[in-house]
C-alpha cells in the first residue's frame, strides 16, 4: 500500500514551513488542553441549568447521555452569567488557537498508508471525532450567536450531542498524546524560543509523527512571531466579545447582533426576543391584561392590584445562552409572596406561562429554590420605570442565576404546585 500513494498526498512539497514540529504543536495543544475542558464543562452545566428534571432542557431525551440531575442554585446570583460567559467567551477566544493547532498538524492528515498500527488507527479515529467535533461545535455556536440558522436543524440538540462526540475524541486523543506533549514541551525552552529571531529560526529535529518538514523552506516568521500572531488573534476576539457582558464596551461587541437591539432610557439593555417577534398584540398586554394565579385556588389580578402588594427591589443579572449578560435593578412582587397568596406557601415548583404562545420558551418551570429565593420577582418595573414592551411589560419573571430564556416575559399565568 505504501507504494501506491494516491495522487496529491505527497506532502514534502506542500508542507514546507520550518515552524511546524512537535514543540509548536504541543504549546498550542497545552492551551487547548486547559481551555477546551472549561468550555465543555460550562456547556454541559448550562444544559443542567435549563432543568432537565423539569422536562424543559433541549434536547429532552438524551438516553444514556443524560447528566446527573441536581437543583440549579440561585446563589451566587451571577452563577449562570459566569458559566455562560466562560462557555461562549472562552470558546470564541480559543478559535484562533484551534485553527493554529489544525495548521500545525495538517501534514499528518495526508499520511499514507492511513494506518500502520492499531495505535495509529485509534489516533486517527480520535482525530476524526476531535477535529470534526470541535469544528462542528465552533461553527454552529458562532452561527447561533449570529442568529443565522443556515444548518436547518435544532441547534440545541446538535450542539449537545456534538459536545459528546468532541469529548470522546478529546479524551482518547489526550490519553494517546499526553506523554508526547510533555516530551516535546521539555525539548525546547520557551524562553529560548521567545529570544530567537526569524533569521535564527530553524526546523525542529525530524520527528516520528511527521510534523517536521522533510524539505523545509526558509523561515518567513519566527516561532515567537507565530505565537504572537495566534495570541494577538485571540486577544482581538476577546476585545470584540467582552462587550457582551461589559455594558460600557457593548459597541465593540461585533459578534453580538441581538445585543445591539436595545430599549430606551432605563430600558436600554439587550433584548433577545422582541414583543413583535413573540406575536403579542397591544390589546393582550394592555389595560385588559390579567395575571392568572393558581395553586390551592385560582384568582386573577390586574396590574394595579399587583402594584398594591408589597414591592421588592433586587439588583440581578440576566444572562443569555448566547453569552451576553447585563445587570439591572428590578422591582416587583416576590414570587414566594404570590405563592402564599395562591395558597401554596411551600411550593415544589411553579409553571410560568407567557402571552406569547410560539417557540419553546413560551412557558418555563421553576424549581422550589427558584420560587422561594427572596430576590425572585414577578418584575413590574426596571431601573425605576415601567418595563418596556420588549422587556416584558406588563410583568416578567426575574430569578437569580436562571438562564435568560426562562425569565419569562409577558407573563399571563403563574401556577404554584405543592410538594
Amino acid at each position: 500500500m505504501a507504494r501506491h500513494r494516491p495522487p496529491g498526498l505527497g506532502r514534502t512539497r506542500a508542507w514546507r514551513s520550518p515552524l511546524r514540529g512537535p514543540w509548536l504543536t504541543s504549546v498550542l495543544g497545552l492551551v487547548l488542553l486547559v481551555g477546551l475542558p472549561v468550555v465543555a464543562v460550562t456547556g454541559l452545566l448550562s444544559y443542567v441549568a435549563y432543568g432537565p428534571q423539569l422536562n424543559q432542557a433541549i434536547p429532552a431525551d438524551v438516553g444514556w447521555l443524560h447528566l446527573p440531575f441536581f437543583e440549579w442554585p440561585t446563589r451566587p446570583v451571577w452563577l449562570y452569567r459566569l458559566n455562560q460567559g466562560l462557555h461562549v467567551g472562552l470558546g470564541l477566544v480559543l478559535v484562533p488557537v484551534v485553527l493554529a493547532k489544525l495548521w500545525s498538524v495538517v501534514p499528518t492528515l495526508f499520511d499514507w498508508p492511513p494506518a500502520r498500527s492499531l495505535a495509529q488507527v485509534l489516533e486517527r479515529l480520535s482525530l476524526l471525532a476531535l477535529v470534526g467535533g470541535i469544528l462542528f461545535e465552533l461553527v454552529t455556536g458562532v452561527l447561533n450567536i449570529q442568529y443565522d440558522y443556515v444548518f436547518g436543524f435544532s441547534f440545541y440538540t446538535a450542539h449537545y450531542f456534538g459536545a459528546w462526540v468532541f469529548l470522546a475524541g478529546f479524551v482518547v486523543h489526550v490519553g494517546l498524546k499526553l506523554p508526547r506533549l510533555v516530551t516535546a514541551l521539555r525539548s525546547v525552552s520557551l524562553r529560548e524560543v521567545l529570544r530567537t529571531s526569524r533569521a535564527d529560526t530553524r526546523p525542529e529535529p525530524p520527528d516520528p509523527d511527521g510534523l517536521v518538514a522533510l524539505d523545509p523552506a526558509p523561515a518567513t516568521l519566527s516561532r515567537r512571531g507565530a505565537l504572537g500572531l495566534v495570541g494577538g488573534g485571540a486577544a482581538l476576539v476577546a476585545v470584540v466579545s467582552v462587550g457582551q457582558t461589559v455594558d460600557a464596551l457593548r459597541p465593540l461587541a461585533f459578534l453580538l447582533p441581538r445585543g445591539r437591539d436595545l430599549g430606551d432610557g432605563p430600558n436600554d439593555f439587550p433584548v433577545n426576543r422582541t414583543v413583535t417577534a413573540a406575536g403579542i398584540s397591544t390589546d393582550q398586554a394592555g389595560p385588559s391584561w390579567r395575571l392568572e394565579l393558581s395553586g390551592a385556588g385560582t384568582r386573577t389580578l390586574d396590574r394595579a392590584q399587583l402594584l398594591t402588594l408589597p414591592q421588592h427591589t433586587a439588583v440581578l443579572p440576566i444572562a443569555c445562552v448566547e453569552g451576553w449578560s447585563t445587570t439591572q435593578r428590578w422591582s416587583g412582587v416576590r414570587l414566594r409572596d404570590l405563592a402564599a397568596l395562591a395558597g401554596v406557601a411551600d411550593p415544589a415548583s411553579a409553571l410560568v406561562q407567557s402571552l406569547g404562545t410560539s417557540g419553546p420558551f413560551s412557558q418555563a418551570a421553576l424549581q422550589a429554590n427558584q420560587v422561594l429565593d427572596p430576590d425572585s420577582l414577578l418584575a413590574l418595573r426596571v431601573n425605576g420605570v415601567e418595563l418596556s414592551a420588549d422587556h416584558g411589560y406588563p410583568a416578567r419573571v426575574i430569578v437569580p442565576a436562571l438562564p435568560g430564556v426562562h425569565n419569562t416575559k409577558w407573563v399571563r399565568a403563574l401556577e404554584f404546585r405543592a410538594a
